[in-house]
Parts: structure tokens; sequence; C-alpha cells
């Protein structure tokens, strides 16, 4: 018999609108339930709400399965599964790209678990107990209907310390990864180290993005120009880098990251795509070395920002919001009239419409107007689910100064 979870009264709200979690403080009672068991949840009443698996340790005390009276067992969570390629299959031209989000958590409906696709290999993530707990079963399920040359795991994040959970990292099924693999994005080739490389190993969730930048700087380009010089800030392994050089003949990028070992791997993905001769490669810290261009009045056609995630909690928003701006700020008075300018926060706790009220604010102090031509999130495979929010943590504007 499953455990049962009484909320108190009128904490069922958010539950009826379905929304995933349910907050330690919205319990009234709990009944049979051990960390990690599927449990009932019921409102003050008694009535049934959803089914989720639960965790007393964790501040979310339960992640809903489903809203539904179904068994929480093989069937299910393959239907699960089989619904989340499916629905990649129909979004993503699988001809160009084989590096892709295949399970995004709750949005998939497999609360906690991560698995994205490099090629040959899965590289997943158990982000919860409840869904670590699931482990065996569902890596079996992965090798039955993907038939992967292996599957590797990377949870080693942040989140499973708040679940009482340690960071586990090493292989679960089939063939060891490479130390690099090489992945086709729009039809370009790249290097992936999913060993120790950031997420899982490539920000999958900017291919899309990384195209439409590059496609911007093509309409944008001039003829009157022969070289335009891109500044690529926070560039890891110069993904960016390599969309706009494929697109653009005319354009030179100087890749600016504190990683030297991510300089490296982006000079060979730039040489994959025959376009190493076109790369500069900076070690330093961005707001350090962005301060060292504006005083040599160095100016750039086209900068892209993509930083990592400035704001962990929500108290530490503001000193993140600072950040945004003041990176923004620089990359606004290095920009040529006419200049592109690339920026995203991938802050969960920074709406979309506070990051733009944080550009526009760079803009201002910059004494630059600025045209917003395109708003960017995350790629399809990472779904944004309506119910649930905390789902769109991607943002990013493309504008142009004039």
């Amino acid at each position: 018999m499953l455990g049962r979870i009484w909320l108190k009264p009128g904490k069922e709200k958010n539950l009826l609108a379905r929304h995933p979690w349910i907050f330690s403080g919205a319990i009234a009672r709990v009944e049979n339930a051990r960390d990690g068991d599927t449990v009932d949840v019921r409102d003050a009443a008694g009535k049934f709400l959803a089914r989720g698996y639960y965790n007393a340790r964790s501040q979310i005390a339960v992640r809903v399965w489903t809203w539904g009276d179904e068994s929480v067992d093989r069937t299910f969570l393959r239907a699960r599964l089989e619904r989340a390629s499916a629905a990649r299959v129909a979004s993503l031209d699988q001809t160009a790209t084989n590096a892709y989000r295949l399970v995004n958590a709750e949005s998939d409906f497999l609360p906690g678990l991560i698995v994205d696709r490099y090629a040959d290999f899965l590289v997943a993530q158990f982000l919860t107990l409840g869904i670590e707990q699931r482990k065996t079963e569902i890596v079996a399920l992965l090798a039955e209907l993907f038939a992967p040359r292996g599957i590797f795991e990377r949870s080693d994040v942040d989140v499973r310390a708040k679940e009482g959970l340690g960071s586990n990292v090493g292989g679960l099924f089939g063939a060891e990864p490479p130390e690099r693999i090489e992945i086709c994005e729009n039809d370009l080739r790249l290097l992936v180290d999913v060993k120790r490389g950031h997420k899982t190993g490539w920000y999958l969730d900017q291919r899309e993005n990384r195209r439409r930048v590059a496609q911007c700087l093509t309409a944008a380009g001039s003829r009157e120009r022969a070289e335009r010089q891109v500044l690529n800030v926070f560039s890891y392994t110069g993904g960016f880098a390599v969309a706009i050089c494929g697109a653009n003949n005319d354009a030179r990028v100087i890749n600016l990251d504190a990683s030297r070992d991510a300089l490296d791997l982006a000079r060979e993905n730039m040489r994959r795509n025959a376009c190493a001769e076109r790369g500069e490669f900076v070690e330093g810290d961005a707001f350090l070395v962005l301060r060292q261009y504006r005083d040599r009045g160095i100016a750039f056609d086209a900068i892209i920002l993509d930083p990592p995630k400035f704001v962990h909690a929500q108290t530490q928003l503001q000193s993140g919001l600072r950040g945004y701006k003041d990176v923004n700020l620089l990359a606004f008075k290095l920009l040529k009239p006419g200049g592109i300018l690339a920026t995203f926060s991938c802050s969960g706790h920074v709406s979309a419409d506070l990051f733009q009220k944080v550009v526009f604010e760079a803009a201002t102090d910059a004494k630059r107007d600025a045209q917003i031509v395109a708003q960017l999130s995350q790629s399809a495979d990472h779904p944004i689910l309506l119910a649930f929010p905390e789902s769109a943590y991607l943002k990013g504007l493309i504008c142009r100064v004039v």
C-alpha cells in the first residue's frame, strides 16, 4: 500500500493547476512514507490529487509523477521515455544534429531525470532521491529503448546535496565514453568532453540560438567591410564561434574564457570546421579583459555574452543583477554603430522581463540606443512546461546598436 500525504487546507491550489512540486510547508500529515517512496497526495478533506515521490530531507517534499491513479512501475517509466523520445524525433533534424536532450526532467514528466544524447552515447543525471532509487531500472530501459554504445552518469550537481545525496560520476552501461566525443550540430563537427565538461559536456540548450545568432550576423553583414570583428565572451569550447564562422566567411572571432582547457578545445573545434585561422583565444577574467578593451579603444561588430549562472539562489539576486548589468554595459560600450549584441542569462531566478530591464539599463548607462532584433529561449529539446514556469530558465536578446 502506498504512503499518503495530506495537504494543509488551501494548499492544493498549485497542484490543481498541475504544478509538479509540493513544498514541505504545504504538508499537514505524512502516513507510511519513507524517503524516496511513491506516495498519494490528498487534500485536507482526503480527496486524491496526485501521485509523486517523497523526500522529507528536501524543501521540495514531493515531486509529482502523475495526476492520475496509475501504477508507477516499469511500464509507466517506459511510456514516459518513449513519449520524450518521440517529441525529439518530431522536433529535430537528426540528419544534421546527433546531440540533444532526450529527457528534460519535470518538463517530460520524469521529475529529477536528465538524459542527453551525444552521438552513440547517453549521459544521465539523477538529481533527486526518488529518481536515484530507480536508477537501475531507468538505465536498463534506456539501454533497451535506445541501444547506446554506453551510458555515462554525471550526477555531480549541487542540487543532489539538498536531497541528501552525494556526487556520482562514472559508467552505468556499455562502453566507457572516449575523452572527447565528436558530435554533429547543425552540420558542424564539435568535440565534447562528457566526463569533465560543463553540465553534461555541452550547452545543448543553446543549439538553436547559436544558429540564430550566426544568421543574424550574416543578415547584418556589410559588403564594405572586409572583415568583421566578433567577441565571444564566456566562450567555453567555441560553440558560438564555430557557428558564426561557419555562416560568415568575413568574421574573425576572439574567444574569451577563464579556462585554458576550454580554449584549447575551442581551438580544436574551429580547426575541425576549417576556421581556426579566423579564431583568436584569450584566457582571462571577462570583466577585466572587457575593461582593458574599453580603455584601449577597441571596438567590435558583434559581441556574444553567454555567462555562467550569476544567481544560484534568491539571496544572490541583487548581486547577480549587478553582474549582468556590468557585463552588458561594457559590451554596449565596445560595440560599433550598427553592432550586434547577443546576450543571455541562464539564471532561473531572473525572469525574461527582469533580464530585459537590466539590459535596457545597461544600454542607457552606456548612452547607446538599441533595438531588440530577437528574443531567445532554450532549444526545443528543452521544452518548457506551461504549468511549470521554473522550466523556462534560459533567456536571451539579440540587440542592434543604432
